[in-house]
């Protein structure tokens, strides 16, 4: 009976090692969600704040995001993106990350992707932007933005695979 013990320390061994470390496997895969700022005042500026309707839309944003467990929120350096992610960034206790919108949409998504394996991402960009992030992220096409379209929000969902499935949506109304 005695040489039995000897096979179970390998054993167990052996079905950890397999296993792996815990960690992000058994977590469920990232998801992105990005947005659109929300409307901006017309004040003649290169870098306008947002407009009352634009206020109530990010506060909106957040109230919709309250139980969903942001782990990061990224935005262009332009105040009205900023003061869309900033509801929902103070909410999580998230700072809010600027990133260059210059940056190529297969390039800015294979970073977040890099740096967020797990839970969920909130995206602020611009109409030419955001379209353009959604597709790099699940490498699909999705459908480009209006001029005076604030209510879009694209939703990728990360597979376990690497594929992303993106759920398009439209925010409430402020």
């Amino acid at each position: 009976m005695r040489w039995r013990a000897y096979w179970v320390a390998p054993l167990l061994l052996a079905a950890c090692a397999v296993a792996g470390p815990p960690g992000h496997a058994s977590l469920p895969p990232s998801t992105f969600i990005i947005v659109r700022h929300a409307e901006k005042a017309v004040d003649g500026s290169t870098d306008p704040p947002l407009a009352a309707a634009g206020v109530g839309r990010a506060r909106g944003l957040a109230r919709r995001l309250a139980d969903t467990p942001l782990v990061a929120v990224f935005s262009t350096s332009l105040r009205r993106t900023r003061e869309t992610a900033r509801p929902s960034a103070v909410l999580h206790g998230v700072p809010v990350t600027t990133y260059d919108p210059a940056m190529p949409a297969p390039a800015f998504a294979a970073q977040l992707r890099a740096s967020h394996p797990t839970g969920t991402v909130l995206v602020v960009s611009h109409s030419n932007t955001v379209p353009a992030i959604a597709s790099a992220l699940c490498d699909c096409r999705a459908d480009p933005l209006g001029e005076n379209d604030y209510g879009a929000i694209y939703t990728v969902r990360m597979q376990r695979d690497g594929t992303g499935v993106l759920e398009p949506g439209r925010q409430s109304p402020p």
